[in-house]
């Protein structure tokens, strides 16, 4: 299997030229420094990368992913993230993004399928599809609920993230960051808003 790794460094080699061709000076700024305007907290799927979907280039946005991009209140990897991100790099902008198909939202609502690990990883997406059983029942076809239930996990997550001290020390001296929620339409590869935007101003 070893050609398949070197297929992918071939590929690098060739993105590393072309990029030096068109901007000589392309590597030489980004190794100067990091200033992202976006913090990115999604899923770990490899169809949602952040970077290709938002148009951004490197250097533009600062990525945690995990699997359904959620977040939990003791998740150290995240909170350092969300922490560097804030305090390191006074980012102004946070998106929590979930997407439409979502393996993990699928496993969560699988109650006969043992999935290991993850099933204790997703139990928050459990308890929310218990919380919002009422509406959830009220949509008749399974992979529609189960997009709607990936929406209010994204919801969640942002009022999470909302609550870390983190981001109530931040806020404390000022506006920003702005902490948003979008989700992702794999079969379209349209981002959309959930309206659900959070400022300094808010959570005063």
């Amino acid at each position: 299997m070893a050609h398949v790794l070197e297929a992918l460094l071939e590929r690098n080699r060739e993105w590393s030229a072309q990029i030096r061709a068109e901007s000589p000076d392309y590597f030489d700024g980004l190794a100067e420094q990091q200033a992202p305007e976006f913090l990115w907290i999604g899923c770990s799927d490899s169809r949602v990368p952040a970077n290709v979907i938002s148009g951004l280039a490197p250097g533009e946005v600062f990525v945690h992913r995990n699997v359904a991009n959620v977040v939990h209140s003791s998740d150290m990897n995240l909170l350092s993230v969300l922490e560097f991100a804030v305090d390191a790099l006074k980012v102004r902008q946070i998106i929590v993004c979930g997407h439409y198909g979502c393996g993990g939202v699928r496993a969560a609502t699988e109650e006969d399928m043992p999935h290991g690990l993850a099933d204790h990883w997703l139990e928050p997406i459990r308890r929310l599809a218990k919380r919002h059983a009422h509406e959830l029942a009220r949509i008749e076809d399974l992979e529609m609920r189960r997009d709607r239930l990936a929406e209010l996990n994204v919801l969640e997550s942002v009022a999470r993230v909302a609550e870390t001290p983190i981001l109530r020390r931040a806020w404390a001296k000022g506006e920003y960051p702005l902490l948003h929620g979008l989700i992702y339409g794999i079969r379209d590869g349209v981002l959309r808003n959930l309206d659900c935007t959070i400022s300094g101003a808010d959570a005063r």
